[in-house]
């Protein structure tokens, strides 16, 4: 990645490892991210349960 002239500096989840990324990464298909830094990427099945409970609240309110 080093010849790479936009690199991308995100952090990634892998959901099928379970693992933080960053330059060396797993396949599109498994990754949540690009986080800023790799605390919070860590952090991705909260973030992405949490984004998730906020639209079903949206929805039902929507629905309502």
């Amino acid at each position: 990645m080093d010849n790479d002239p936009n690199p991308d500096e995100g952090w990634y989840f892998n959901t099928r490892t379970n693992q933080v990324e960053h330059h060396d990464r797993g396949r599109g298909i498994d990754l949540l991210g690009p986080y800023p830094d790799e605390a919070t990427a860590r952090q991705a099945l909260k973030i992405a349960h949490e984004r998730t409970r906020q639209a079903d609240a949206e929805d039902a309110a929507w629905n309502d």
